[in-house]
């Protein structure tokens, strides 16, 4: 039985709010789950910077055990970080994580709200972290979430008080949470905002504290804690069959991109939360003291006294007797003026009468994408499962004129199906995420809709207004269109319904390198959002740059069907570089956009639409040698980008590695954080070291310091201690502190000038400490920050060489850094000269 309920839970939670997943069908347990949080009239906001920052316990504790309206606001999208299930970086990173974080929301039972905010990187303190961001924007955009979630209480993630100690984003999310506590009640503070919404002040200000803010848990345990609540979120609910702790689990598990699925626990698990602000509650209840009944709405006690009978005498064998109470209840809610909990009350009403009646309503179009101007066919079902009567008067499809009249009544268990067609409007706009849409800075995304700041998603471009008379009541429900089908390997699966351009255009490669004046041939990759295309394209490039030919017919026949065309680019005689970007006109319009699909079962598809472009870099590099080895590690674009320069780079499986099989390679390059996931690397170490002794080049980039299995002691030959020491600004002065080292000399000679127009970072990870065989090549720090010695570090060893870097190469070469390209290749090509090595190597 404990199966079936969890798989229960996971069935319908887990797809509840998620955009465009599978509606959401409620047991009566669940029923009843819902109508307890409908009769609880409270609001917690927890506040952290980055997706998996927060605690799921607390929020599913606050949620499910308390019943409150639970939200979470990650100031960032967690752009800045790593995706260990794919190639998504940077913004597209910030769209997979941002539905990552729905989909944790959907199973703890929270809601998710956003700022402006980017994360550019790790920062180390908030001073540069609000200078980047642009403090008075996120600063507002946190207040407008205060003013419009209007939270009783605020958590806080993360201890405003200690700067430096932490991520710099981290501090500053509890800054900015603590100056907006006391400002979103001012109605001088941002008074643009109250066109849309009222001013607001919270009731109190909590720091969600642990052991680790006090160094250990033996000095938490002799902490003072008479400023704290001591929450059990270990409790059980016997509706799901999980406890608290399972339910946060499976919530944190959705940051699949992060590898954070971890495994489920169970019993007493305690959090303390310290009050920062407000009045300290008497009896371990974050809402002590606030009234958080239906009678702190004005007109709400006739509300209350009908709903919280109904979920006194609930009827878990058949929940539907209690819909005249429910309609009832609806009718009265609508008198009451205040439009904030009418609003929000409203929606949750809805949900429950619809569930409690067994009423299915879906909207669903015959593809997943239209295109402005096309015409659309949205399939209509309705069925009512268990009232004898109920009345379908009226479906209209926001955003056109279409809609259907059928004023039919809905048998019981008679399923009801009905078309509706039209055509979409030019103007409509397309369907990507809101926040890409303009371009930004480095530290703030440009959102010029204030009503869409804060939103998790850009809203659906269409929705069904359904119009139903229930026990003589008419209730407006609204469904997003949506795209229903089947796979044979899947079974029914949903997406969202795009409105996507008519044509759209790729590049795959997003730098092209050119080392030499040879031409390259560049395929750009044509899409068709609808029939019969026909266009031409055009490549937009820098001045010096030749592109034949100048300009290419297309003609393609069926919609999602992609051609290729190609050009040759040929670079200048001298160092330059640009972008090339695709221009494809159809008939009078111009299109340069290109269309990415996020596609993990997870997540809903998503679409984004971002600038169709490609960096052209002329660089003169020189190199020597010829076939790396390439190890792969947690995941970076590397071995593409060497490739670029005229490397012949071998993907190398580990567990294939046997004494003697690398020989044959000048080089052999292991990937980013390869020992904190492989665990094979610890047993082929000896082989490893064992090539470089025999005058093999062996680079090892950043792996995070101590993440790796205890059983060998050391990932170089030498003694060598990774710390976390790093340098966060991108711009930070580098010293080459031993300049007759072949590694700034051969084949290109290094300067200070090559670190221009590095991005994110300098690098991370450091070695702190290192043997005398070390000779350390750079030198470069923070502000306010003694010198880190550690970014590169190379040692002889037999007759080869080992060197381990922190620079960030794996941001660097990918957008195209062309002194990170002349550095890397003097990497690989320590000693050796300018005779190629084992030139018939076949991997």
């Amino acid at each position: 039985m404990k199966h079936f309920w969890v798989f229960l839970f996971i069935s319908t939670v887990f797809f509840t709010n998620t955009f465009a997943q599978k509606p959401e069908k409620l047991s009566s347990a669940e029923l009843f789950h819902e109508i307890q949080k409908l009769n609880f009239l409270g609001t917690a906001l927890y506040v952290a910077a980055h997706p998996d920052d927060e605690n799921t316990n607390l929020i599913s504790y606050l949620s499910n055990h308390k019943k409150a309206r639970t939200v979470y606001l990650s100031l960032t999208r967690g752009d800045g970080g790593q995706n260990l299930i794919g190639p998504e970086l940077r913004e597209l990173l910030g769209v997979l994580r941002t539905q990552e974080l729905l989909a944790a929301r959907n199973v703890d039972g929270g809601e998710q709200w956003f700022t402006r905010a980017n994360d550019f990187g790790y920062s180390k303190h908030p001073n540069e972290t609000l200078k980047i961001w642009d403090k008075e924007k996120v600063l507002a955009d946190v207040v407008w979430a205060i003013r419009n979630i209007k939270p009783d209480v605020i958590i806080n993630r993360f201890d405003h008080r200690t700067p430096g100690s932490t991520h710099g984003h981290h501090t500053s999310s509890a800054v900015l949470s603590m100056e907006a506590f006391d400002l979103a009640n001012n109605p001088e503070v941002y008074p643009e905002q109250l066109k849309w919404t009222t001013t607001w002040q919270p009731k109190r200000s909590f720091y969600n504290t642990s052991w680790w803010q006090y160094g250990s848990q033996e000095k938490f345990a002799e902490a003072d804690k008479s400023g704290m609540l001591k929450l059990d979120v270990g409790t059980y609910y016997p509706e799901f069959g999980l406890s608290n702790n399972e339910i946060a689990a499976m919530a944190r598990s959705q940051h699949l991109c992060q590898g954070f699925g971890r495994l489920t626990d169970r019993g007493i698990s305690a959090i303390y939360i310290e009050l920062i602000k407000g009045e300290m509650p008497t009896n371990n209840d974050v809402f002590d003291g606030i009234n958080t009944t239906w009678s702190r709405v004005k007109g709400g006690d006739a509300v209350g006294d009908i709903l919280y009978k109904v979920e006194e005498r609930f009827d878990f064998q058949n929940p539907s007797k209690h819909i005249p109470e429910l309609v009832r209840a609806y009718e009265l809610l609508q008198q009451v003026e205040d439009i904030h909990w009418r609003t929000l009350k409203s929606k949750q009403l809805k949900k429950i009468i619809l569930a409690t009646a067994g009423i299915y309503l879906e909207a669903s179009s015959e593809s997943g994408s239209t295109t402005p101007g096309s015409k659309a066919v949205i399939h209509i079902e309705a069925i009512n499962r268990t009232l004898p009567n109920v009345t379908l008067k009226q479906i209209d499809i926001v955003g056109v004129d279409a809609k259907l009249l059928p004023n039919k009544t809905l048998g019981t268990n008679q399923k009801e199906n009905f078309d509706i067609g039209f055509t979409v409007p030019e103007n409509t706009s397309y369907t990507s995420p809101y926040w890409l849409n303009e371009p930004g800075t480095l530290g703030t995304y440009m959102v010029k809709d204030q009503k869409l700041i804060g939103k998790s998603e850009t809203p659906s471009g269409f929705k069904a207004m359904f119009s139903l008379v229930i026990d003589d009541v008419e209730i407006t429900f609204e469904k997003d269109v949506i795209y229903r089908y089947s796979k044979p390997d899947k079974g029914e699966l949903y997406e969202p319904f795009a409105v996507l351009p008519e044509v759209t255009s790729k590049i795959d490669e997003k730098v092209l390198i050119f080392a030499t004046m040879d031409t390259k041939e560049v395929q750009v990759k044509i899409r068709a959002g609808k029939n019969d295309v026909n266009g031409s394209v055009v490549l937009d490039h820098p001045a010096g740059w030749t592109i034949v030919p100048t300009s290419i017919p297309f003609s393609i026949a069926q919609k999602g069907e992609e051609i290729s065309v190609k050009f040759n680019v040929t670079p200048p005689n001298i160092e330059s570089e640009g972008k090339i970007a695709p221009k494809i006109t159809v008939g009078n319009k111009v299109y340069v956009k290109e269309l990415v699909e996020i596609d993990y079962d997870h997540i809903p598809k998503q679409s984004v639409l971002l600038p169709s472009e490609a960096k052209v870099v002329r660089m003169n590099i020189q190199k020597s040698g010829e076939h790396v080895a390439y190890i792969m590690g947690a995941g970076d674009k590397v071995p593409e980008s060497l490739e670029q320069i005229g490397y012949q780079v071998h993907m190398v499986d580990p567990n294939t590695i046997q004494n003697g099989s690398l020989d044959k390679y000048d080089a052999v390059v292991i990937g980013i954080r390869a020992y904190n996931v492989i665990e094979t690397l610890k047993f082929k170490q000896p082989i490893l070291f064992d090539y470089v002794k025999k005058g093999g080049t062996m680079i090892v980039q950043y792996n995070t310091a101590g993440r790796w299995s205890n059983q060998f002691d050391n990932i170089a030959p030498y003694n060598m201690t990774l710390s976390r020491d790093r340098v966060t600004d991108e711009n930070a002065e580098v010293k080459i502190l031993a300049p007759k080292n072949s590694l700034v000399n051969f084949p290109n000679p290094i300067s200070e000038a090559d670190f221009d127009g590095w991005v994110q970072e300098r690098g991370l990870y450091f070695p702190s400490q290192w043997s005398k065989e070390f000779t350390p090549i750079l030198s470069m720090k923070d502000e306010g920050e003694t010198e880190k010695q550690g970014s590169l570090i190379i040692a002889p060893y037999g007759e080869g060489h080992y060197i381990y870097t922190g620079l960030s190469f794996f941001r660097e070469l990918p957008v195209g850094v062309s002194g990170a390209y002349k550095l890397f290749a003097n990497m690989l090509s320590v000693g050796k000269d300018n005779v190629k090595k084992n030139s018939n190597v076949k991997g």
